[in-house]
């Protein structure tokens, strides 16, 4: 396919999409961004807060305005937000640790959670720091009925008492290296409401990564208790250097930042390493950024399903998470699309990836990520572990041109 048939197929799509979802994504935006700007009026937000201290970091005022800004934000009591939580599922195993002891029980909804858990909770390896290990019971059971994207609220007797005898159910928002779609908030409400409905006092704990800012609430707006994130996603608008947060019931957040620091100081000490201005600017930025990344990622489905490739969600379906999921014929097409979103990236454009195993993963994965923060996954990327059914995570995107550009070198080689 030549530059100019590509180029009018990219102009007819931005045509149709412009009338059809993108005023969509543009609508859910602008609340967020009105959201987000309040929750900086409200928590005073002034020049004052982009100084930090050092050492223990006592009366760090920056710090506390920033777990008061993000809390505001994300609709929830109160958020725990540092740059030393070094991953999304740092955070999560933050919430899980800080929420369960020995002889609780946690009931995962959606199915097995995403690989990196797998050691967490100790479904896989033997690490004494598991869950399993510390005497904490999982087990799962799986609410999506086989149809994309539908959802079951109704459950068997043995479902029933499972849910009856958690302390925690933990629901996945985003597919991770499922086939699934992820949760939207309206399925999130009705899910929460129902098991809740058997178990009032379980806590209710959202995995929200890929998906802060996709809709108009966050899952503790909608009756979640508990949810954790990274800020290389989603919610730190590309400039975050590192980090994650954890939000939710102030009595909860409690544990979890003792779990961070220690018993008898919480969340009241920490250095945050002249991080505090940049992590406050990337959240302002996070709506808009998100919203380039939605757009960058209907428009590739949109264009790769005429090319007849498997889109899942399609171009004109709900989203939930930033993650468009493509279904490639083999590992070789993997290892090709990889290669060309790596090629086209601002950094290490140079660079061929090549498949290898990672730490938490149990497959071989290949990763393309030219991003200026090391595994950025709001910055345009792809991933995909090399075995069957051959699905490829592409994500992200700072700005729509970028991906734009991206997408017209891929047709390329589809056509």
């Amino acid at each position: 396919m030549n530059e100019s048939t590509i180029e009018a197929q990219l102009l007819q799509a931005e045509q149709h999409l412009s009338t059809t979802v993108f005023p969509t994504i543009e609508t859910i935006c602008h609340h967020n961004t009105k959201r987000v700007l309040e929750a900086f009026k409200l928590a005073r937000i002034g020049e004052e807060h982009f100084a930090c201290v050092t050492g223990y970091g006592h009366n760090d005022l920056g710090r506390e305005a920033l777990d008061v800004l993000f809390a505001h934000a994300l609709q929830a009591e109160k958020a725990l937000v540092r740059p030393y939580i070094v991953s999304g599922t740092h955070a999560i195993a933050l919430a899980l640790n800080g929420c369960l002891s020995h002889g609780m029980t946690i009931l995962s909804l959606t199915g097995n959670p995403y690989d990196t858990l797998e050691e967490v909770i100790g479904i896989r390896g033997n690490s004494k720091q598991s869950l399993k290990a510390k005497g904490v019971s999982y087990q799962a059971l799986d609410v999506f009925d086989g149809e994309a994207g539908s959802i079951r609220t109704i459950f068997t007797m043995e479902e029933q008492t499972l849910i009856q005898q958690a302390n925690m159910l933990y629901i996945q928002r985003s597919r991770g290296y499922s086939t699934r779609l992820p949760l939207t908030i309206p399925q999130l409400e009705r899910l929460i409401q129902s098991v809740k409905a058997f178990n009032p006092t379980a806590v209710v704990f959202v995995d929200n990564c890929y998906g802060e800012f996709m809709e108009t609430q966050e899952p503790t707006a909608v009756g979640a208790d508990l949810m954790a994130g990274s800020l290389i996603k989603n919610p730190g608008g590309g400039i975050a250097l590192a980090g994650g947060y954890v939000a939710g019931r102030a009595d909860l957040m409690e544990s979890v930042a003792e779990c961070l620091t220690c018993p008898g100081i919480g969340a009241d000490g920490g250095y945050m390493f002249d991080q505090t201005r940049n992590l406050m600017q990337g959240l302002f930025l996070a709506p808009n950024v998100v919203k380039e990344a939605v757009k960058g990622m209907i428009l590739a489905a949109y264009l790769f399903d005429k090319q007849g490739l498997k889109a899942s969600p399609a171009w004109d379906e709900p989203r939930a998470d930033i993650i468009q999921t493509l279904f490639l014929k083999n590992a070789d097409q993997l290892k090709q699309f990889c290669a060309t979103v790596q090629a086209f990236s601002p950094v290490s454009s140079y660079v061929t990836p090549i498949p290898a195993n990672a730490p938490g993963y149990e497959s071989e994965l290949i990763m393309a990520g030219g991003t200026f923060i090391d595994g950025s996954s709001i910055e345009l990327s792809a991933d995909a572990p090399l075995r069957p059914p051959f699905c490829l995570y592409f994500q992200g995107g700072l700005v729509y041109s970028h991906t734009r550009l991206v997408v017209a070198e891929l047709l390329k080689h589809l056509g």
